[in-house]
């Protein structure tokens, strides 16, 4: 799958949040990056974002009856396929479940589509977890864009969803960082630190940024504990469980050092001003040990990229912005990276 041959997909998030309008903005900030993408959701929808972005809008919103039509438009349109039935004008900034309906469909419409090998792969603006909830049976089944994209990918494949491990990666021109677990909380995220899962998290990022870099990845893997816990002065997790783990991974071919203290390991791995970085990625134990350096490093320019799946994602790193949604000065800057790295996944290296 490459971009040049099939179109890749972008799902609006939630209509009530600002998904819709960064990404019109991406469309008239990026025209060249955006050439052969195309919105897969609702058209009205797309026409009220685009009046938010420009007042008249100058770009028009035209809609698509399929896929491959978004190859060959002409430049200065926004295409959109009308994947879900169409929606209610729903009102900026709130929580409905309504909103979280149409913007679950409409990922799982650009899921399938990508299983199917009709388009490229999918970029996600974001959805609203409580409105999700909101929407109830199925949807209220998952906590986010990845668990929704594993269930579908799982369930194309024929296999359950413990046969389909994926593992979310955040990343940005300075640092990139992959999650062992993700949307659990953190007692259950101490409990999910397994030889095994840390070595299918390296395994998985192994072979992702192999594909991305072009040559095998320099990883480094933060400890659990205060200082790497200090041979097991300060925990056990380190001795018992990442150890192990580090050298099964490298007897595999992976290149892959630690445990590190987990204060110090991610500035080790960030880019320097000479470009040189210690580390291609970490390998972080638990949430927010790894969003945290990466969203402090700037939150509108991260790229959150699911791996493991048979289908290219990515996604800004940024939520709904309930608070700004419809005030037409949403910052569109982390929906051009995502377009921006998917389409580097998609050729194969940056």
């Amino acid at each position: 799958m490459r971009s040049s041959v099939l179109p890749l997909a972008i799902t609006p998030g939630d209509p009530c949040g600002i998904g819709p309008e960064i990404i019109a903005r991406a469309w008239c900030e990026a025209p060249e990056l955006t050439r052969q993408c195309f919105v897969a959701g609702d058209v009205g929808l797309m026409r009220r974002a685009m009046a938010l972005v420009q007042a008249p809008p100058s770009w028009p919103v035209c809609e698509i009856t399929n896929p491959s039509e978004a190859l060959n438009l002409p430049p200065r349109c926004l295409p959109v396929l009308q994947v879900v039935p169409k929606a209610p004008v729903l009102p900026w900034g709130v929580v409905d479940a309504r909103a979280g309906q149409l913007a679950a469909e409409a990922v799982m419409w650009a899921a399938r589509a990508a299983l199917r090998g009709e388009v490229a792969g999918l970029v996600t603006a974001p959805l609203h977890k409580e409105a999700l909830h909101a929407a109830g049976a199925p949807y209220d089944q998952y906590p986010g864009h990845t668990e929704l994209l594993q269930a579908e990918a799982a369930r194309h494949a024929g296999v359950s969803v413990a046969q389909m491990p994926v593992r979310m990666m955040l990343a940005n021109d300075d640092l990139r960082t992959v999650l062992v677990s993700i949307h659990v909380s953190l007692r259950e995220a101490l409990n999910a630190i397994t030889v095994d899962r840390v070595l299918q998290t390296m395994s998985i990022t192994h072979m992702a940024l192999s594909r991305l870099l072009g040559r095998v990845p320099r990883m480094a893997v933060a400890g659990v504990n205060p200082h790497a816990g200090e041979g097991g002065l300060f925990g056990r997790e380190e001795v018992d469980v990442l150890q192990p783990a580090l050298l099964q991974a490298r007897s595999q071919g992976m290149d892959v050092h630690g445990p590190y203290a987990p204060d110090t390991v991610f500035m080790r791995a960030r880019r320097q001003a000479n470009g040189h970085r210690e580390f291609d990625v970490v390998i972080a134990m638990y949430h927010d040990q790894g969003l945290i350096p990466v969203k402090y490093l700037g939150v509108e320019r991260g790229v959150n990229v699911t791996l493991g799946l048979p289908l290219f994602r990515t996604s800004p790193d940024h939520g709904t912005a309930m608070d700004v949604a419809g005030q037409g000065v949403a910052d569109a800057s982390s929906m051009v990276q995502a377009i921006r790295m998917a389409r580097q996944l998609l050729a194969g290296g940056p």
